[in-house]
């Protein structure tokens, strides 16, 4: 990527004067602060206050705790411009913002009418309530032969359609071409738009990685080359390179992006051997791009996009023509089975990062998108007015669409843009040494590095350094189980095989945990030994039972015991494992003998809230401790592992089914 140019700060000596001391004082303050915190003084501080309060991105990008002038780069340009940074469309309808899309044809049919009349239906009522973009699933409810049922009174002409048929990509292709040419004709008072567009939505060589059922390249060439000398330039778009293939595989953004790009440049190949010019053949490309629910890496991501695509028609000869068009779609990984209702805050922020990026469609996937459909409580029309509405509030309450790149200048965004870029860029080349998307593929590259990319995240969540809010993180152990158990992934719709969503690990052991209840009336119980007051104990104790509980673990909470009760509170629960929690303070004085009394009580294990130094010195000490930055899967499974063997070792009795349920 060509590198950006750092303002200079020799063009305003007197500025750069004034921004150095600032920095100065802020530096000095945060320093005190960082130094006060961790009880040291400044001079013991191992790094700057920069870095120290520097995170890093699953890429491995920087992203520093204060951005200023220093920060500048060059001027980005203006949307509808290259490099395209700012929006690949200038004259996008500021009223109207991106286009609100929705998936129809993936769920089950309501009820008993027809279900292509019923979709119709929900088709129109959607547009005349605030959808302004189709996207249809063929092949399951909808057939190829129910398309001009499907679409009648669309105006196809005024709404971006964007198909996902499979294998039967080319048929329903044919047959969108004859509806869109017998069909309903524009009011004479409306103008399509460059995001007017319809897209056959072929993706087979992301496809190809996924395990998605997709149509054949070379049929889908031949079909590109013929439409784009018959239609008006960009106004079909035959591929949709599909970055969700693999962002919900693992992959992080750079990851995706540059996949993409290779990807996209594979088709453009095939395209122009097929006798298209580079600027025709760049148009009969678009992209889908997940989003989730971190807002500047979402803005950033589809910024870096359209810089790293337009570097690409430019060395093909055709910058001009190298607007990436893009549909951003809620990332499926993000969304978690339990507690589904934090889903629509996370669709909401990722919507917002699409929005504020640039992102010509948007579609924000339903809240209850990852649970199997027979197993949501809540209707299928339900769930996609509440996502059509969180993208309406955005634009029409919060005018987010009002501005074109309303991110664009602030440091911060335009550093990450360039980050985010470059290390796309990085990955782009790296899959062209390896011959090209399609040798990388074939060779397993991909795969290995898009299985390096989830194991990182995964390591992250299992930490718990990376929230999964009512998952790893505030779980309501109370919440009401799924409706019967929870099939593979993909059971989920539009899953493919390779979904591997954030939260699985801790997902599973829940839904383990239900399964012990439906049998046993109880669900696995830990018992917390708490010492000294609440106001001693209540950190600790609060933080033990959300980590048990994020495995699907109760915690039996008796309140504050001294060693001579702690033999009573065994006997009641019946759990063979406990936590003793209390203070660094309390540990030194009542710790031995808590222990103690809870080993002659029959525990087979009892465990320590807080770090194992805590504990004073002797010979006697816990048997593991439960503390922040655990491998909270591996130990949620060995204490679920550890609770099954003793319940098999010795059944449960009614009674003690029923204190298990009270607790």
């Amino acid at each position: 990527m060509p590198e950006q140019t750092v303002h200079s700060a020799a063009s305003d000596p007197a500025g750069s004067a004034d921004l150095a001391d600032a920095y100065r004082s802020w530096s000095t303050a945060a320093a005190a602060v960082l130094a006060k915190s961790r009880r040291i003084e400044v001079d013991q501080l191992p790094d700057t206050p920069e870095a120290l309060l520097s995170t890093t991105t699953p890429e491995g990008l920087t992203v520093r705790p204060l951005y200023t002038r220093r920060d500048e780069t060059t001027e980005p340009g203006v949307p509808g411009r290259f490099p395209f940074v700012r929006g690949a469309d200038p004259a996008r309808d500021v009223l109207a913002g991106w286009r609100v899309t929705e998936r129809f044809g993936d769920d089950p049919a309501d009820g008993e009418q027809d279900p292509i009349e019923q979709i119709n239906g929900d088709i129109l009522d959607a547009m005349m309530n605030g959808a302004s973009g189709l996207w249809l699933e063929i092949g399951g409810t909808i057939g190829v032969d129910d398309l001009p049922a499907v679409l009648a009174n669309v105006f196809l002409d005024l709404v971006p359609l964007t198909l996902d048929a499979g294998t039967q990509g080319i048929e329903a292709a044919r047959a969108v071409l004859a509806v869109k040419q017998a069909g309903l004709a524009a009011p004479e008072a409306a103008t399509p738009t460059a995001a007017t567009t319809l897209s056959f939505g072929f993706s087979p060589l992301t496809a190809a990685f996924s395990g998605r059922p997709t149509v054949d390249t070379d049929a889908a060439t031949v079909l590109a080359a013929e439409v784009a000398g018959a239609t008006g330039a960009g106004s079909v778009r035959a591929f949709r390179v599909d970055g969700t293939d693999f962002a919900t595989a693992g992959a992080n953004d750079a990851l995706e992006l540059g996949l993409i790009v290779s990807a996209a440049l594979a088709h453009l190949r095939d395209l122009t051997a097929a006798g298209l010019d580079a600027a025709s053949a760049l148009g009969q490309i678009s992209f889908a791009v997940s989003v989730d629910d971190d807002q500047f890496a979402g803005i950033a991501k589809l910024r870096a996009l359209r810089r790293v695509w337009a570097r690409v028609a430019e060395v093909v000869g055709a910058p001009d023509a190298g607007a990436a068009l893009t549909h951003a779609v809620t990332d499926l990984s993000m969304y978690s089975q339990r507690d589904p209702w934090v889903n629509m805050l996370r669709s909401t922020i990722a919507a917002f990062g699409a929005g504020v990026g640039g992102a010509d469609q948007v579609t924000v996937l339903a809240f209850d998108a990852a649970i199997p459909a027979e197993q949501r409580t809540s209707g299928a029309r339900f769930s996609r007015r509440i996502a059509r509405n969180t993208q309406l509030l955005l634009l029409e309450e919060s005018n987010i669409g009002r501005v074109l790149d309303p991110a664009g200048g602030s440091w911060f965004v335009e550093s990450l843009t360039d980050d985010l870029a470059a290390s796309a860029w990085s990955v782009f080349t790296d899959v062209e040494r390896q011959g090209g998307y399609r040798g990388a593929l074939e060779a397993g590259w991909i795969a290995d590095r898009i299985g390096e990319s989830l194991a990182a995240r995964d390591v992250e969540v299992a930490h718990r350094r990376a929230s999964v809010t009512g998952v790893n993180e505030f779980p309501n152990l109370d919440e009401k189980p799924l409706r019967g158990s929870v099939a593979g992934a993909t059971d989920v719709v539009g899953a493919t095989p390779r979904l591997a969503r954030v939260g699985r690990a801790f997902e599973d052991l829940r839904d383990r945990s239900d399964a012990q209840l439906a049998a046993t009336g109880a669900r696995p119980q830990i018992l917390l030994l708490p010492l000294g007051s609440v106001a001693e104990h209540n950190g600790r104790t609060t933080f033990v039972a959300n980590l048990l509980a994020a495995g699907g673990i109760a915690a039996a909470n008796p309140g504050p015991l001294t060693a001579e009760e702690i033999a009573a509170a065994v006997a009641d629960t019946g759990s063979p494992i406990a936590v003793l929690c209390g203070t660094k303070a309390r540990y030194g004085t009542d710790g031995p003998a808590a222990l103690a009394a809870a080993r002659a009580a029959g525990l087979t294990r009892v465990l320590l809230a807080g770090p194992d130094k805590e504990w004073p010195d002797g010979d006697d000490r816990p048997d593991g401790s439960l503390r922040v930055g655990i491998d909270a899967v591996a130990t949620l499974t060995e204490l679920s592992d550890a609770l099954a063997a003793s319940d098999a070792a010795q059944p449960q009795t009614p009674g003690a089914q029923e204190r298990g349920e009270q607790a």
